[in-house]
């Protein structure tokens, strides 16, 4: 009898934060106030999710820093986020699941299962050709990291937030021996410019729709202070 494939096996994390205004996406402010920059948050949050609902996986937990909506929870076990720095709590994600992981963060809301298709189309047979994938962030990071066999020692002392952040964890996989497959590259949205580029690459989305309502409220208000 064959073994079940990793996605059949596969745990779906989205690591993420109460979008609480001044809390979350402070370099969208200016030009956008804190409330609208933690409800852009919060819809960029929610388009993830939804996505991540409709991928194939034995489980999907949400990883949470605060207390998360009802509609948010809804198809997804919430954990509590672990303490220390980022690399920390990707690490005890490693650390808590048993079986392929793969772990995506909440600033890419164009992602889409095409995106992910090359993983899930390695990991769906009897035998796969990587151990490990790796979705590259345009500003240095990393938007996803996949991995059949968790170990926290693969992320833990890598360091977050830097330019090099990606380069670094990728090094680290390659390091462990391990075979790596790439994914796209995705921009995530830190400022509002990367907010209207990431829009744009997903038109009609809850996500675009409400960029596009944020550029209009901020002309208005412009035409209104002249």
């Amino acid at each position: 009898m064959s073994q079940p494939s990793r996605v059949n096996q596969l745990s779906i994390t989205v690591i993420a934060k109460e979008c609480l205004p001044g809390n979350v996406k402070t370099r969208l402010t200016p030009p956008l106030e804190p409330a609208q920059g933690a409800a852009l948050a919060q819809s960029s949050l929610s388009q993830t999710l939804r996505t991540v609902r409709k991928l194939p996986a034995q489980q999907r937990l949400l990883i949470f820093d605060g207390t998360p909506t009802s509609v948010d929870r809804e198809g997804f076990t919430v954990v509590p986020q672990g303490s220390g720095g980022l690399d920390a709590r990707l690490a005890a994600i490693c650390s808590a699941v048993t079986g392929p992981l793969l772990i995506v963060g909440m600033d890419t809301p164009q992602l889409d299962a095409a995106a992910l298709q090359p993983l899930l189309s390695d990991w769906s047979g009897d035998s796969a050709e990587y151990d490990a994938w790796f979705g590259p962030a345009d500003d240095g990071g990393f938007w996803a990291l996949a991995l059949a066999t968790p170990d926290p020692e693969l992320i833990l002392g890598v360091p977050m937030s830097s330019a090099d952040t990606g380069r670094v964890q990728l090094a680290r996989l390659e390091a462990a021996g391990l075979t790596v497959g790439t994914l796209p590259a995705l921009r995530d949205v830190d400022y509002f410019n990367d907010a209207q580029y990431v829009a744009s690459q997903c038109p009609g989305s809850e996500f675009a729709n409400y960029v596009e309502a944020l550029n209009v409220e901020m002309a208005n208000s412009q035409g209104v202070n002249r």
